[in-house]
């Protein structure tokens, strides 16, 4: 895409969130850590709430069989968006849970001596629930190395893989350097050595899409969020083979089949893992943000973004007082510093120009300790950026260093 048609794609795009006609003024960089809401998912959140707002599966009457039938609906959307088994998806409150309820009923399939494998690169929420099992139940926890350019250095995993090794537990993409790593060759690699790979795909089910079968990971976590979809419902992804074998984590209404005095019958997957009254509205609503992605389509959202990236790479490479810690932008996500002054004060300097970026350790600190930093200014793109976004604030962060130069 050329500069003009980057724009009419964004421009199309604009018209479709409400937030950016009520902010005629807004820039908002900050698509990472979560995506606007297109005006079609909140009117669908809004028409089950107004028409048939009752609570699905228990009802014998009208509204909880139409209530129950856009519950299932949205789960065959979500199955058929990633190419999954409508009894793999599993619906949760968002990633984190899902990462977090994986390593919990993982648990009982370790013990001491066992190894996880992941690396300084991932969001706390694919490292920290391994790291509090390893105190829990003595697994090992393991970082793969990063090479020269802070990438994961695929080359180096056969050689961390040993017969303890029972688990790989990876983002797709990073949160803050955006950077896709070879997943599908990870994966290859693991299973020559019957490991199993869990992928957190946060940062990267609304950039590209994803083929379950043919990457053939174990388990694949996202929130809806991230992909247009509304907060407070996540996706966790499993292969039958592995979800049929795994105990529930939680106990209580709609997950039972039968209750005894000294027992309990639980349900078929996915309703095992499902328990009490889900979030029945947003999962409605990522239904139709699935839709909402599918009428964009992932060949124009690629094509766009791969123009911005490359328009970053030229408006960013070589400012003058920056710290630029992309070696490529793969997934439109800038990561910098203005030299001299912290995170936090260049993201308020921007935030009075109404550009809205993210500033800290963005969920990641093994990363950011890594790199011997104390955070960084990211700033993140989607579909409604367009090249007058990258060069607003490219504009304003040479006003934060001529700013700061005073003081210095």
């Amino acid at each position: 895409m050329n500069r003009s048609e980057v724009k009419k794609f964004a421009s199309d795009c604009k018209k479709y969130f409400p937030i950016l006609t009520n902010n005629k003024d807004l820039c908002y960089l900050d698509s990472g850590a979560t995506s606007l809401k297109p005006k079609c998912v909140l009117d669908k959140m809004n028409e089950y709430y107004e028409n048939y707002g009752v609570n699905i599966h228990r009802g014998v009457y009208k509204l909880s069989y139409d209530a129950t039938n856009a519950y299932d609906i949205a789960r065959e959307k979500v199955a058929k968006f990633i190419n999954a088994d409508f009894n793999e998806v599993v619906f949760t409150k968002n990633v984190s849970e899902s990462l977090n309820d994986l390593s919990l009923m993982l648990k009982d399939s370790l013990k001491a001596g066992d190894e996880v494998l992941t690396s300084v690169l991932e969001h706390h929420s694919s490292v920290l629930p391994w790291l509090i099992r390893s105190k829990e139940i003595g697994l090992k926890l393991t970082y793969l190395p990063l090479n020269d350019k802070n990438r994961l250095d695929i080359d180096k995993i056969e050689d961390y893989i040993n017969s303890n090794t029972k688990i790989i537990a990876l983002g797709y993409v990073s949160n803050v350097l955006g950077y896709k790593v070879d997943m599908k060759r990870i994966i290859e690699i693991a299973h020559k050595h019957n490991v199993l790979v869990i992928v957190d795909a946060a940062q990267a089910i609304q950039h590209f899409p994803i083929d379950v079968k043919e990457l053939d990971c174990d388990f694949l976590c996202f929130s809806g969020h991230k992909m247009f979809g509304p907060m407070g419902v996540g996706v966790l992804y499993g292969k039958k083979k592995h979800l049929k074998k795994m105990m529930p984590v939680y106990y209580g209404g709609d997950m039972n089949e039968e209750v005894y005095q000294d027992r309990v019958d639980i349900k078929d997957i996915p309703y095992r893992f499902e328990v009490g009254t889900p979030a029945i509205a947003e999962v409605i609503g990522l239904g139709e943000a699935v839709d909402f992605i599918s009428s964009i389509g992932y060949d124009k959202i690629i094509e766009h973004n791969q123009a911005l990236c490359a328009y970053i790479e030229e408006k960013f490479r070589n400012i003058d007082g920056i710290e630029l810690y992309n070696d490529s932008f793969d997934e439109a996500i800038l990561s910098f510093n203005v030299k001299g002054v912290h995170p936090h004060d260049a993201s308020s300097f921007l935030d009075e120009k109404n550009i809205c970026v993210r500033a800290g350790h963005h969920c990641a600190q093994l990363l950011t300790k890594y790199l011997g930093l104390n955070g960084t200014v990211r700033a993140s793109f989607s579909i409604f950026n367009d090249f007058d976004d990258v060069d607003k604030l490219a504009d304003c962060v040479k006003k934060v260093i001529d700013f700061f130069k005073e003081f210095n």
